[in-house]
């Protein structure tokens, strides 16, 4: 043993035998590089990395950002345990602070560098959900490489939230819409694999279509109604009202006129009133049409048999000028 300190006062030596070895560092081979792959075992994990022995008395730490190119990765125990055999690149080696920094992910290939060529955009893959949220979910095409479907690019209809559609660990069809190499970022779409309703509803039901439909929900100014293929409709309160003005009731059926589909908001409104209203003052219209054109023939008539009377009085008056 070596003597490291002695208390005369309290009569105790301090004795070290690892100093008769020479520091594990100091033996670590002089060959070793940045850029060299080690093994090793782990030895220690912490939410930011954990530490593997490469030679007995000489550890590494692998940060959580080195273990893998997945984007999800956020504690080193989702990713390594106590005891694992490892193998990890040399990244940092500073042998007089005794420190040294490994990567994990550096021995596979990096999935963004051929990124544009694997997931062009416009092309169709397999994505497995990872997470949701308010705004979207991400979805995961390969290790490391995830995008994001913004939930205005889940479906053509309207859904107030990502899990009305999806649940984490599902595996759903998704086309490439844009990519970020830099970030790491990708933009994926998954009702763009389907043709939008909005097209036959729009061919189906143009503006000033008149249809039934069914009273469905009625709220405080407006009310959702159902036509006969399932489609969902709104109207004004104000334009239920029926012809004798009474309001429509729950399960009542009505004809409607389209008046309003935008595609911008997946609205499409309807009225009851103009169902009538218009009809009615097209009626009114055609009467009054009717009686200009009774008036005008009478007035024409008139005017005819006045000339005439006119035509004979002047062949009267002529004729006795002549002495006839």
């Amino acid at each position: 043993m070596v003597v490291l300190d002695f208390n005369e006062q309290q009569k105790r030596i301090a004795l070290g035998l690892k100093q008769l070895t020479p520091h594990p560092w100091e033996a670590l081979s002089a060959d070793l590089k940045v850029g060299d792959t080690v093994k090793g075992k782990v030895v220690a994990v912490a939410d930011y990395g954990a530490f593997v022995e490469v030679e007995p008395g000489v550890e590494g730490l692998v940060h959580v950002s080195e273990m893998s190119w997945s984007p999800r990765l956020h504690s080193a125990q989702e990713f390594l345990k106590m005891g694992d055999e490892v193998e990890a690149v040399i990244l940092t080696l500073d042998r007089e602070a005794r420190k040294m920094s490994l990567g994990i992910k550096q021995l596979t290939a990096n999935p963004w560098e051929s990124i544009r060529e694997k997931y062009p955009v416009g092309s169709q893959h397999k994505a497995t959900v990872r997470n949701i949220t308010n705004f979207g979910v991400f979805a995961e095409l390969e290790d490391g490489v995830e995008g994001l479907i913004h939930i205005s690019d889940l479906s053509w209809n309207k859904i107030k939230h990502p899990a009305e559609m999806v649940q984490s660990g599902d595996v759903i069809d998704v086309v490439i819409l844009d990519f970020d190499e830099n970030s790491h970022k990708l933009s994926l779409g998954h009702k763009q694999l389907t043709p939008n309703p909005w097209d036959e509803l729009e061919a189906k039901y143009p503006v000033g279509t008149v249809v039934d439909a069914t009273v469905s929900v009625i709220g405080d100014k407006n009310t959702t109604l159902t036509l006969a293929d399932g489609t969902e409709v709104s109207a004004f309160n104000r334009e239920l009202t029926k012809e004798d003005g009474k309001n429509a009731l729950v399960g009542e059926t009505l004809p409607v006129k389209v008046i309003d589909l935008r595609r911008s908001t997946r609205t499409i409104r309807v009225s009851h009133v103009r169902t009538y209203s218009e009809a009615k003052a097209a009626r009114e219209n055609a009467e009054v049409e009717t009686a200009k054109k009774a008036i005008k023939k009478v007035q024409s008539n008139v005017e005819k048999t006045t000339l005439g009377d006119i035509s004979a009085l002047a062949a009267l008056k002529d004729k006795m000028e002549k002495g006839e």
